[in-house]
């Protein structure tokens, strides 16, 4: 069974928006963050949040992205406005399992492209 459960990537045009979803599927996985790689770079922050809702973001998504969180739900979201076409990448979602110890999702890509 696939730990965290991502979607929301897919295709847009420069300008456009995109919305990422993960959740955890049981209540030990708590996702944190968003995390991407483009081809030929280094993986990278994009955002992370605490459980008490403090956010944290890359410098070239600030103003642009914005990210949330579901305790209910155990989810965290990412909405992605203005996007440009090095946004470019595979997202990752980021958990932490029972406190300690780090999960990852499988990635969804996202495609800035006219």
């Amino acid at each position: 069974q696939v730990q965290l459960m991502e979607s929301g990537g897919g295709l847009v045009q420069p300008g456009g928006s995109l919305r990422l979803s993960c959740a955890a599927s049981e209540s030990r996985i708590n996702p944190r963050g968003w995390y991407r790689q483009a081809p030929g770079k280094e993986r990278e922050l994009v955002a992370r949040i605490t459980s008490g809702g403090i956010t944290d973001y890359a410098d070239s998504v600030k103003g642009r992205f914005t990210i949330s969180r579901d305790n209910a739900k155990n989810a965290v979201y990412l909405q992605m406005n203005s996007l440009k076409p090095d946004d470019t990448a595979v997202y990752y979602c980021n958990a932490l399992k029972q406190r300690y110890f780090e999960v990852w999702g499988q990635g969804t890509l996202v495609t800035v492209s006219s």
